[in-house]
């Protein structure tokens, strides 16, 4: 970078009341950026426009360890989540698209209840997407973050993003990792699974619910979800049972489960050379779930057996009666 590109990256930081080494240290940072993206054929206006006045987020950086799918007991993760404003939420969400939602079953193949269940656990049906500038949490994470290089390529995706005109840089907002939009797709993500459901000509998950519910049934679909299945349900396991043997790592053929002794106790059951896993989120002599090969398609989505448990435990919470 030249002396004078590298002065006006360094403004803010030091506005702020950065100190001059990290400014120029983030400064060098965000021209390697620039000679990325430019490398990759993004015009150099879109780029310099992209990277004007960022500065690091310090919020960001305290956040890294904070993720509560790892960090909560079961307990603890299912209350937070499971409670009776979501489910009220969730219903009242899925009777409102319940037109648009079997739009999108007939062409993915994943069910409304599902959708509605992502949605919620992502960003309360589309109420809280995140107010993270999602240009500034990445290039501070692609800096300091834990995995900076996959956060370098996140923001050179961004920039893609901002490229095909599906998103301004100043409404590109999400959480504080670079999630996007009422899904929380990573820009990567996006470009992979996103969807323009609506025809609008952009792909627009921020504020199309089209296009947000439509993109997560894609992306359900391409990572596995079998049309017709169920994720899994309620078991009762035997007297004894190793817990041990709990887990998604742990998964086996349905059949070895039922010579076992454990019991599924609700519907779809699928045959028994089908994979399987048992879940003891809460420990031995706690309540006990069958997972199926869906559950590894939520999975897909977070990977977290808590956060896959209870998309399911909710999609059948908000799920129509009968």
């Amino acid at each position: 970078m030249n002396p004078t590109r590298r002065a006006l990256f360094a403004l803010p930081l030091l506005a702020l009341g950065a100190a001059p080494a990290e400014a120029a240290d983030f400064a060098t940072d965000l021209g390697a950026l620039r000679r990325a993206a430019l490398a990759r054929g993004l015009a150099p206006g879109l780029v310099d426009a992209a990277l004007r006045g960022l500065s690091p987020d310090p919020q960001v950086l305290a956040l890294t360890h904070a993720q509560p799918e790892f960090t909560q007991s079961w307990q603890q993760y299912a209350s937070g989540r499971l409670t009776a404003g979501m489910i009220a939420a969730g219903r009242a969400a899925r009777a409102r698209n319940a037109a648009l939602l079997a739009r999108i079953t007939a062409r993915y193949g994943v069910p409304g209840p599902i959708l509605v269940a992502i949605w919620g656990m992502e960003s309360s049906y589309g109420a809280f997407q995140g107010n993270f500038s999602t240009l500034r949490s990445l290039a501070t994470l692609g800096w300091r973050g834990p995995r900076a290089a996959f956060f370098r390529g996140e923001f050179l995706d961004a920039l893609r993003i901002l490229a095909a005109g599906d998103i301004s840089a100043p409404a590109m907002v999400g959480s504080w990792a670079g999630a996007m939009g009422q899904p929380q797709f990573m820009p990567s993500t996006f470009l992979r699974y996103a969807v323009d459901f609506s025809g609008t000509g952009r792909r627009d998950i921020w504020n199309d619910t089209g296009d947000c519910l439509a993109s997560m049934a894609n992306y359900l679909a391409a990572k596995g979800w079998r049309r017709g299945g169920g994720w899994g349900g309620p078991a009762a396991v035997p007297p004894g049972f190793d817990p041990a043997l709990a887990g998604w790592r742990n998964r086996r053929p349905l059949g070895r489960w039922l010579a076992l002794g454990v019991r599924p106790l609700a519907a779809p059951v699928p045959a028994p050379r089908s994979i399987a896993a048992v879940l003891l989120p809460g420990g031995a002599g706690g309540p006990a779930y069958l997972a199926y090969a869906n559950f590894l398609a939520i999975r897909a989505y977070n990977h977290s057996d808590s956060y896959a448990l209870s998309v399911g435990l909710l999609a059948g919470l908000v799920a129509p009666a009968g």
